[in-house]
């Protein structure tokens, strides 16, 4: 997911996402072939005249108020031939790029949705899986998993580092997945190419529900289109897509569509977990105080987890720790026995600086001191996280840290950062745009001469419904449970980054927990921890090991080291039952 940060004072620097817009206008972008992906029964050839480019000429808008008319609906696509060498083994496969159109239960057309597909050939008779990925924002394009996870090229990143930015070059990705799973990048309605169509508009889409309602409906007809329904199917999502997957799963599945598995990737499955997210979103609004009150010591603990991460990569912590999973259960033992004495500062840690704490408390010397015994954590970097000014400009003196990434670092009078704020997001927007640019026309085949192509859409985020099951903000945690429920053969994948300092892991372990409190359910969920940030894929260690762990997911097999639903801490005492949702179980304990 790619989004930007905006807040409250101190305490939203460490929380409130935003989307920043980073407007891609392409005389380079087009779809050709019709309508699907070539399916991925057939022998696909690498003769450069089965090839099939397109152009579209269509318009394509993503301002709010935006549709198509019926008659400029166009499901031509661009089909490209390819071959993938990686791991040993040579794939061909077929890349088709185009739109494709959703259509509501009732028949009616919804949206005209721009997506890539990379197809391969069966290897043993057996259908392939089919997988969904996309990104979040709310906003985002697909563009970000696409040109740097799993497809069969991807943008090559120094990550943590900016070597030679912002010119990284576009190569053939050692980790792809096309070896192991068929591939469809989604762009939602406003984002990429996508636009509503009549009497719809894009703000159609711009909320938690109906989103979920016009994804369900693109997948539910790529699978028609493409006669997939005999193949495994999963969904992918990295960070707001999380919740949207956890929404999408029980939507799909309850439309009769059986999946066979989910991937969590840098999770916000609860937004009320996060309390200067849910005070941002609601602008202040004086009923979810209380809530976001009693939130704020969970919220400061998940963030707290990744922080410390952070502050270790920066050598802060003394002695250095062995591994980062051995110091992430050190610091999850400090605050679990520290809980009730960090419990005091929290409401100042996210809201100091306004109506809600009017008189914030800090710890003081002599608390920093011991927990600095008990952490190894230097007291310089724990004030840097509990004191008055923002950790992120604060943890390394004259510089500002990553919030998609802890460990990418600007000095802080560096000019881009009066831009964005967030070196990690510095990192890889120009090059992710500059090589969509080339990548679109000269390898995907496809031109869009009267279109401009929206990586990430600013618009659609202040404009955003996130209400869902009554509530103002989503816990998708119920929809999990649903959805679990309807097939228990589901399989769930949560991968973390440790350095994630957008969407902490430690959060998600929490969220996840509260399976825990329904009797006699014991899913198939796997929890996997990774170096690096918010886009694990981006860090040239994590990359290959992610990819492993997703072929051992696909291939029903366990994964070396992931944590089971039983091994995962305890909920907080505070969270609702699996089953209920936040805000219900606030007002009923009132």
């Amino acid at each position: 997911m790619k989004e930007r940060n905006q807040g409250l004072g101190r305490g939203s620097q460490r929380a409130i996402r935003q989307i920043g817009g980073i407007v891609l206008s392409m005389s380079a972008l087009a779809l050709s072939a019709c309508g699907g992906d070539g399916t991925s029964s057939s022998t696909a050839s690498v003769d450069a005249s089965a090839n099939h480019p397109f152009t579209d000429n269509t318009a394509y808008s993503t301002s709010a108020g935006a549709n198509l008319q019926a008659s400029q609906v166009n499901e031509s696509a661009a089909v490209m031939h390819r071959q993938w060498t990686g791991g040993g083994k040579t794939v061909s496969y077929t890349s088709t790029t185009g739109h494709l159109t959703a259509i509501d239960p009732s028949g009616k057309a919804e949206a005209s949705m721009s997506y890539v597909a990379y197809t391969a050939p069966s290897q043993d008779g057996k259908p392939r899986p089919v997988t969904f990925f996309y990104n979040g924002g709310p906003g985002s394009s697909s563009v970000w998993l696409r040109l740097g996870s799993f497809a069969p090229t991807r943008v090559a990143t120094p990550d943590p580092l900016m070597t030679n930015w912002p010119n990284f070059p576009l190569v053939s990705n050692d980790e792809s997945l096309i070896g192991t799973t068929d591939m469809v990048f989604i762009d939602p309605p406003g984002t990429g190419f996508s636009e509503a169509i009549a009497p719809n508009t894009n703000q159609t889409f711009w909320g938690a529900d109906p989103d979920v309602r016009v994804m369900r409906d693109f997948i539910r007809r790529y699978i028609a289109v493409n006669n997939r329904a005999s193949s495994p199917l999963y969904l992918y999502g990295e960070s707001y897509g999380t919740p949207r997957t956890d929404m999408l799963a029980l939507s799909v599945e309850s439309a009769g569509v059986n999946l066979t598995g989910i991937v969590l990737q840098s999770s916000i499955l609860n937004y009320f977990a996060d309390p200067g997210e849910t005070y941002a979103i609601t602008n202040g609004n004086a009923a979810n105080n209380a809530l976001e009150l009693k939130y704020t010591t969970d919220g400061m603990i998940g963030y707290f987890l990744g922080y410390a991460q952070v502050a270790a990569y920066f050598n802060q912590v003394s002695p250095a720790p062995t591994s980062n999973g051995q110091f992430a259960l050190q610091i999850q033992n400090f605050v679990t026995a520290q809980y009730s004495q960090l419990a005091t500062y929290a409401p100042t840690f996210f809201f100091a600086g306004s109506s809600l704490v009017p008189n914030p408390t800090f710890p003081d010397n002599n608390t920093l001191s011991q927990w600095s015994t008990q952490t190894n954590m230097s007291v310089a970097s724990l004030n840097a996280y509990f004191g008055n000014d923002y950790y992120g400009t604060n943890l390394v003196p004259g510089s500002t840290i990553g919030r998609y990434d802890g460990r990418v670092i600007l000095p802080s009078s560096d000019p881009r950062l009066q831009q964005d704020s967030d070196p990690s997001d510095i990192l890889i927007t120009q090059p992710f745009t500059n090589a969509l640019a080339t990548q679109l026309p000269n390898e995907l085949g496809f031109e869009a001469p009267n279109a401009t192509y929206a990586t990430l859409n600013n618009d659609i985020i202040g404009a955003w419904d996130f209400s869902h099951a009554g509530q103002a903000v989503p816990d998708t945690i119920p929809d999990l449970l649903a959805a679990l429920q309807l097939n228990p053969q589901l399989k769930v994948l949560s991968a973390n980054g440790y350095h994630d300092l957008a969407t902490p892991f430690f959060l998600t372990e929490n969220q996840l927990a509260r399976l825990q409190t329904v009797p006699g359910l014991n899913p198939n969920l796997q929890m996997t921890f990774y170096q690096g940030g918010h886009m694990i894929y981006l860090d040239n260690v994590a990359r290959p090991q992610l990819r492993s762990d997703l072929v051992s997911f696909f291939a029903n097999q366990p994964i070396s080291n992931a944590l089971s639903l039983a091994q995962l801490p305890a909920p907080w005492p505070d969270e609702s039952p699996a089953g209920t949702p936040t805000l219900k179980t606030a007002v009923a304990a009132r």
